[in-house]
């Protein structure tokens, strides 16, 4: 098969204020046509400033300083490195015959303008076509692309979309023009895990229907399993190992991928067995700290409820509530650690907002045990209330975003502790203790967020979290935007920190891959109910419910043995009415939570002797 993209040592250059930074030394690697081609590594390795290259989309500071990007598309042979990145012949290529799906595409899409006229301006430009033909391929494209109704997506913004809708709304975008070459950079890591199943298959659909090549930037190994024919695996900017995916996969001959591999959670680990991480932290974890044994949960959360009103979209129409949570119950025994998975929108993170007093709940209750006795979050006040914020923290997602740009980073740690009374000499000393406990450098304390990567900021905000000393940590998503090898550093950490520190973890995910290493209890959440739950061994052993079982189902496997049933993914696995007997609702229906076996609870729906049976 012939290459579409020949890249042909290849190095990038950026300017510093020091020496220039090679990003890229003389890659080399051919696109093939038909075929997809899985573009690997860590952060930092140079996926990204490949994919900017090619496209000429590289930032002012840097420069291609050698090497040939050769584009084959029918029309001859161009060499893209040659072309200037503003030049007319390289806008021709860009959009029309080279397209691009971007990470996020929340921050890639206009907020101003709808789908509609974003999708179209594509079309617009580069074929000149009037507003009806706009307006009718791109609801041709967005009905390919699986949109529910097109015809109403034209008028739609993108705030008004699911993530996963949104980054339909960008495939649709990059293919219209239906390109030779689909460049998509990371397309699937910011959604959960039955929607990037869906991406997935509808990428491979549409590649078989075109014809087109893929270049496929990813860490995840397991989506390199199952969608690419051909690996190639950068490491700081030079290509260690390439080829056909068996052969790769099967037999990893560099010593980086196999420590790849090794850091991804799966679900065949042996109890007790640690993720590897390429490159371990050195952390400085405190000998373990007794706490008083509590007569029960240190957390409880019994029937809880919470409803939003939506805003009407006109005003002969009436607002539209959203039952985001309804009557849920949890409970988190000391020193263990509480999963709580589902699909976005599913009602985790209301959850975990409700259990730090950030939402109200209508309906229910949440306890608190502190040593004292169990409490209600939502009827403390004064010293109670400053005590209870102090005893549960929260680990943001994002450690970029929940960091104050403008601070050192040692008064993001001092300013909890100056709020809660911790005089100012043990501050200093407890601030040094902190980075070490999280494997950073007391000399990191002057510096501000932007100077760390991605896992050393998740570091920080585990050490704020950390730094008043908490009985629990609620983590929403902790570890989602960070790639593998990292994802092992901080899960491990987290491990040491909880026995170490006798801490209670509540784990929002829907990773259930993460979940399984870290859990010991796990709880299903669909629709805003809890659908299963079940100790971590029960459940991955024997999945009952109809939903959990297509959440395990939808997870890819990094192993070329346990392959995707992109068939059996389908986008109303998460509508209660369409699920089998006897777990079926019927629109309004709550069900009931039954026992199958001991700690092992699911809903059921219908009629008593559905149940029975």
């Amino acid at each position: 098969m012939s290459a579409l993209l020949s890249i042909e040592d290849l190095a990038v250059s950026f300017r510093t204020d020091a020496t220039p930074f090679e990003a890229l030394h003389g890659l080399s690697l051919d696109v093939l046509r038909g075929r997809t081609l899985a573009l690997v590594g860590e952060s930092g390795s140079g996926k990204s400033v490949t994919a900017q290259a090619i496209l000429r989309l590289l930032p002012t500071s840097a420069t291609i300083t050698r090497g040939r990007i050769l584009f084959r598309d029918g029309t001859g042979e161009t060499d893209i490195a040659r072309l200037p990145a503003e030049g007319s012949a390289m806008r021709a290529i860009r959009g029309q015959r080279i397209a691009m799906i971007f990470q996020e595409p929340m921050t890639c899409l206009s907020p101003l303008h709808t789908i509609g006229d974003q999708i179209g301006e594509a079309l617009r430009i580069h074929t000149g076509a009037d507003r009806r033909e706009s307006d009718a391929r791109t609801q041709d494209a967005l009905a390919r692309v699986g949109f529910p109704d097109p015809k109403r997506a034209l008028r739609t913004y993108p705030f008004e979309l699911s993530g996963g809708l949104r980054q339909r709304a960008m495939i649709a975008m990059a293919l219209i023009l239906k390109p030779a070459l689909l460049v998509a950079d990371e397309p699937t890591t910011a959604l959960d895990v039955t929607t990037q199943a869906q991406i997935l298959a509808l990428l491979t659909r549409l590649q078989e229907e075109t014809g087109m090549a893929i270049l496929l930037i990813t860490h995840d190994l397991g989506v390199v399993a199952n969608v690419a024919h051909d690996v190639a695996v950068l490491y700081r900017g030079r290509l260690v190992e390439s080829g056909p995916r068996e052969a790769v996969m099967r037999a990893p001959g560099h010593a980086y991928l196999r420590a790849l591999l090794h850091a991804v959670p799966r679900f065949d680990m042996a109890p007790g067995e640690r993720l590897t991480p390429i490159r371990p932290a050195r952390a400085e974890i405190p000998p373990v700290q007794e706490h008083k044994p509590l007569a029960g949960p240190i957390l409880q959360v019994e029937g809880v409820s919470k409803t939003f009103t939506l805003r009407a979209g006109r005003i002969w129409q009436k607002p539209r509530l959203v039952h985001a949570v309804s009557d849920v119950s949890l409970s988190l025994a000391a020193g263990q650690t509480l999963g709580l998975v589902g699909e976005s929108g599913s009602g985790k993170t209301t959850v975990s907002k409700m259990i730090m007093r950030a939402l109200e709940p209508d309906a229910g209750r949440i306890l608190f045990d502190d040593g004292r006795g169990p409490r209600d979050v939502h009827t403390l006040s004064g010293d109670a209330l400053f005590a209870y914020r102090r005893s549960v923290q929260f680990v943001f997602q994002d450690p970029y975003a929940s960091l104050d740009p403008r601070m050192t980073v040692r008064q993001i740690l001092c300013e909890p502790m100056e709020i809660h009374g911790v005089p100012a000499a043990e501050r200093k000393e407890r601030c040094r203790a902190l980075m070490a406990m999280v494997g950073l450098e007391a000399s990191g304390l002057g510096r501000y967020p932007h100077a760390f990567s991605g896992g050393q900021r998740q570091r920080i905000g585990i050490a704020r979290a950390l730094a008043v000393e908490p009985r629990l940590l609620v983590l929403d998503e902790p570890v989602s935007a960070l790639d593998v090898s990292v994802q092992a550093q901080i899960l491990n950490l987290l491990k040491d920190l909880q026995a170490a520190l006798g801490l209670s973890y509540l784990i929002v995910s829907h990773n259930l891959a993460v979940i399984d290493y870290m859990a010991d209890t796990i709880s299903v959440m669909c629709r805003g109910r809890i659908v299963e739950e079940a100790p971590r061994a029960a459940l991955f052993r024997r999945p009952v419910h109809p939903y959990t079982r297509a959440l395990l189902a939808a997870v890819p496997d990094p192993s070329l043995d346990h392959p995707l049933d992109f068939a059996a993914v389908a986008s109303d696995l998460n509508d209660p009415t369409r699920w089998e007997a006897p777990y079926r609702l019927e629109p309004d229906e709550a069900g009931t939570m039954r026992a199958i076996e001991a700690g092992h609870r699911v809903r059921f729906g219908g009629a008593t002797e559905a149940v029975a049976a």
